[in-house]
């Protein structure tokens, strides 16, 4: 007779719950990556979206930028800059690089990638707005790209005193959560519904600081609607021409929030 090895270490009934709770994890994902987009959502036309894979083409054989000529500042500031949604902060060292040319103090978020919003990350943000802010004894200037706007805006909510200004380029903060071309795939990957966010918040709610909102009409996955906001949303809203992508280290983008920063 074949004596049967033992089962130390080896539990059937969790493996079996451990792999229905993947199955369901799975299918929880499939459902908010193919949900419906509701009514009253407003993307941008589809005739866009060559522009940015153009533009994400040049960028990958060097050639997506013209010189950029910023004027040296004559009262340099403190800048942190937070990356887009799936990005982090390597993909805007083109404007960290040209901004502290222009003489400004430029940081990092130190979050790695932006995968969406968490409670843990929100307060490794505010550490890190509070550790600057400390370092260097003046407000910050906050410059986020897509996603990255949407957590600038909260932060300045969170510390006005240690905020001088929001900067926002191309980000989703106003009109409806799906006025964009990306909200399934942020679903899919953070687990939530783009209007069910695990912490609470009011996107639309304009920072008591200075808010100014950065949009281009040739942004092929924002919709201007949501990017430059409604007045009361924001101080100003400027329209650059640039794709979603170059608002991450495009000339015009750069200008533009050296104009800003200025």
């Amino acid at each position: 007779m074949f004596e049967l090895l033992p089962r130390s270490g080896f539990d059937l009934t969790r493996l079996r719950e451990s792999a229905a709770a993947l199955l369901d994890a799975v299918r929880r994902r499939l459902a908010l990556l193919t949900a419906p987009q509701p009514k009253g959502a407003h993307t941008p036309p589809l005739k866009l979206l060559p522009g940015e894979l153009a533009y994400y083409l040049r960028w990958l054989a060097g050639r997506a930028f013209r010189p950029c000529a910023l004027a040296k500042s004559d009262d340099p500031k403190v800048v942190i800059l937070l990356p887009g949604f799936g990005a982090d902060a390597r993909r805007m060292a083109r404007m960290a690089h040209e901004l502290e040319h222009a003489g400004h103090k430029v940081k990092r978020w130190k979050l790695g990638y932006n995968l969406g919003p968490s409670e843990e990350r929100f307060h490794q943000l505010s550490e890190r707005i509070v550790e600057v802010h400390e370092r260097y004894g003046k407000p910050v200037y906050l410059v986020g790209w897509s996603l990255g706007g949407v957590f600038a805006r909260e932060m300045a909510k969170l510390h006005p005193e240690r905020v001088a200004k929001v900067i926002t380029m191309g980000s989703p903060f106003s009109h409806t959560p799906w006025s964009n071309h990306l909200w399934r795939t942020y679903q899919a990957v953070t687990g939530h519904p783009v209007n069910e966010p695990p912490i609470a918040c009011d996107v639309r709610a304009k920072p008591p600081v200075e808010t100014v909102a950065l949009w281009s009409p040739c942004d092929a996955v924002i919709s201007p609607r949501a990017a430059r906001g409604l007045p009361g949303e924001r101080d100003r809203a400027i329209a650059v021409r640039c794709t979603h992508l170059g608002f991450a280290d495009s000339t015009e983008a750069i200008l533009a929030v050296g104009r800003e920063l200025a």
